[in-house]
């Protein structure tokens, strides 16, 4: 894409996030309706379901040879996500946090041109915060510009995990937690890429759907962070994976511990 389509892009999604946050903060004064998924940790609510229309429609407006993939409705990915633009939409991110503590939870746009990462952004409705960029642009923290990823070894950092995992120690997840500085749960995969970008924590492991993902890859491999699968190969973007994000000295740490220590 040219650096001012880009531009425009990128002015353009952060207007329509920040309308569609303005509408959530309205929101969330009110009564929800709220609706179980998968299980009873899996909710949806009239919130999600109307930012995800409000984002479709703007961006399909702009862009109408785009594909989007977003998590209400079918919620999968087409096989020729790769030709052209895709953008994957998460309206928000982190349901059971907007539900349970009307906090900690994120809106979240990533845009894929032919592929490959292009754009994302990130935005923490309730503290106010936007992060947006991509390789082309960087990265920033509303106006900031933020700095490229430390390559610190595991002991050095904070690590950001998958609940489950950590309870029923798959992937000897808790031999990893005990050789780093200790763990972090936000429960909502943005507002844990907010804290990794920002160099709060060092890693984050867990099982992400690809809206979970989309926005945050983006922001983290620009930053020097590596985005790979449990057994170290490349992320598809097609279905729910266990992935590790951590600059490269961590992640190899993290990945050796993993297949050294299982059968």
């Amino acid at each position: 894409m040219e650096q001012e389509a880009l531009y425009q892009l990128s002015r353009s999604l952060q207007k329509w996030i920040l309308e569609s946050a303005a509408y959530t903060r309205a929101q969330i004064k009110q009564p929800l309706t709220v609706n179980i998924k998968s299980g009873p940790n899996d909710l949806v609510t009239n919130v999600d379901c109307a930012n995800q229309t409000f984002l479709a429609e703007k961006i399909k407006t702009a862009y109408p040879n785009a594909q989007l993939v977003g998590e209400e409705g079918a919620g999968e990915v087409p096989d020729d996500w790769q030709q052209g633009l895709t953008f994957f939409i998460d309206p928000i991110d982190g349901t059971m946090n907007f539900v349970k503590q009307r906090a900690n939870f994120a809106i979240m746009v990533g845009v894929y041109e032919d592929g490959q990462p292009l754009f994302g952004i990130i935005y923490d409705v309730m503290a106010d915060q936007l992060f947006w960029g991509g390789t082309q642009l960087g990265v920033f923290e509303n106006e900031t510009a933020l700095k490229d990823a430390i390559d610190n070894p595991l002991q050095e950092g904070l690590i950001c995990v998958n609940t489950q995992m950590m309870v029923t120690n798959e992937l000897h997840l808790q031999d990893i937690l005990r050789q780093s500085s200790g763990v972090r749960i936000y429960g909502s995969a943005g507002i844990t890429f907010a804290h990794l970008v920002k160099g709060q924590v060092l890693a984050y492991i867990s099982k992400l759907a690809p809206w979970d993902i989309a926005a945050g890859r983006v922001l983290a491999e620009t930053l020097g962070f590596q985005v790979l699968q449990f057994n170290g190969q490349p992320v598809s973007m097609m279905q729910k994976e266990g992935m590790i994000i951590a600059p490269k000295q961590a992640i190899h740490e993290i990945i050796t511990i993993m297949n050294d220590l299982n059968p």
